[in-house]
């Protein structure tokens, strides 16, 4: 079993916001590597998101689809997606009842889109109307079709 150090414990700390005994106890779990450890605080939970948002993403897998509607042509629709494990994993540590763990990492998987896809996302405007709402709305009035291909996020706060 190799030694967990007060380092490696303060990585992990900085990674997920756990507690120091929660980082211990998974470095031990481990054998002391960082990444394993990481994977295994945020199954149980006690990852926090919200202390590692802005930084830059180094954990998880990330899968990318393209879907061609024909050879030769460009791709039509592209979607990148984390596996729906740590959910899963999360609600079986939960103890939750087997029959309603697929309604849960549902239920977690819609909240993250509502949260992080833009045409999913409340119109700031409007909250009642996502921004897929107010695209259709735009659609009818105009009598075109609109696609947003790219967008960009300015926060005037951020620095």
């Amino acid at each position: 079993m190799a030694k967990v150090t007060p380092e490696l414990i303060r990585k992990l700390r900085e990674l997920s916001g756990a507690g120091m005994l929660d980082c211990k106890q998974a470095l031990e779990e481990t054998d002391g590597d960082v990444d394993k450890a990481f994977t295994i605080l945020r199954e149980k939970g006690i990852a926090k998101a919200a202390k590692r948002e802005g930084r830059e993403t180094g954990q998880g897998l990330v899968e990318a689809y393209l879907h061609s509607t024909g050879d030769g042509l460009p791709a039509q629709v592209g979607v990148l997606v984390e596996e729906r494990n740590v959910a899963q994993a999360k609600a079986e540590a939960d103890g939750k009842p087997p029959q309603v763990i697929p309604k849960i990492v549902e239920g977690t998987v819609e909240q993250f889109l509502k949260q992080n896809c833009l045409l999913e996302q409340q119109y700031f405007r409007e909250p009642k109307l996502t921004v897929q709402d107010l695209v259709k709305e735009n659609i009818s009035k105009l009598q075109e079709n609109i696609t947003i291909r790219r967008f960009a996020r300015f926060n005037v706060r951020e620095a």
